[in-house]
């Protein structure tokens, strides 16, 4: 299993335009990028492939990496940086099935597979598929979970993906209380990618601060959506993953932070 990370950055990427901050500014000068969040996931010796998320930067990735396009996807939750990509299937595929979760969401009024199917409704080639949380499913030939975790106001899935005995597992957006039917479903992944949008000294400037704080009193939630650094790290801990990579990561990262070597920039390949 090959896994490229096509897009490591939030909703507004690194660099974001029209911005002069010390990370923007070292990563146009590294030529690095974090575009909004896609993964690829390859079996090299098949050719089967599969995309979890779909970035609005997806043509740009696409191109970028010359991966192969995803013989199915999935979608984790609404937000426009992980779903609005999707405008890309038009005139690219003769049939894309996209899988994403079948409970109704409170806020919504629908399931994020009926939000997919009624935004992209003009798509042809698109197939939308509900799916039940924790109930293991098939697409492209990988063994997909969706698991339940938290992003408030909106429901949103982590995913683990498992072929030939290596597994990756996604965090997705999240805080770091993730229930623990979910932890349990990705532990011992073989490669942990987790949302740590900013480093957990950030929480001071935050309306509401950190929480979920570790017995060395560093917060693991930034706010009420996402971990921070420090969280993802421990996640990863906690879930005896093989290895951590830092995802979703803001522009916020002080500049002599922001490209440590376990926050991902987008291109990085492993082979599971």
């Amino acid at each position: 299993m090959q896994v490229t990370l096509l897009g490591t950055g939030d909703t507004t990427g690194t660099p974001t335009p029209n911005c002069d901050c010390a990370t923007c500014e070292a990563a146009r000068e590294r030529g690095i990028e974090r575009t909004r969040f896609s993964v690829h996931v390859e079996d090299e010796s098949t050719g089967d492939s599969l995309l979890l998320d779909f970035s609005p930067d997806f043509r740009r990735q696409f191109l970028r990496e010359d991966v192969p396009l995803p013989d199915a996807g999935v979608v984790t939750h609404v937000h426009f940086d992980h779903l609005d990509g999707l405008g890309n299937a038009n005139r690219l595929f003769d049939d894309l099935p996209v899988y994403a979760a079948n409970e109704t969401d409170p806020e919504t009024g629908e399931s994020v597979a009926e939000t997919v199917a009624r935004k992209f409704d003009y798509l042809g080639a698109l197939d939308a598929r509900g799916v039940a949380p924790h109930e293991t499913f098939e697409a492209a030939g990988f063994d997909v979970t969706l698991v339940p975790v938290d992003h408030p106001p909106l429901l949103c899935y982590g995913v683990v993906v498992e072929r030939d005995g290596a597994t990756l597992a996604l965090s997705g957006d999240t805080t770091y209380n993730i229930p623990t039917q979910s932890r349990d479903a990705m532990r011992d992944a073989d490669l942990l990618l987790a949302d740590g949008i900013v480093p957990a000294s950030l929480c001071e400037h935050h309306p509401l601060g950190g929480k979920h704080e570790g017995s060395d009193g560093v917060p693991r939630t930034f706010g009420t959506k996402h971990m921070t650094r420090e969280g993802a790290l421990a996640l990863g801990e906690d879930l005896d993953a093989s290895e951590t990579r830092v995802v979703h990561a803001a522009h916020f990262y002080p500049g002599a932070e922001a490209f440590a070597d376990e926050i991902a920039v987008d291109g990085e390949t492993f082979r599971l």
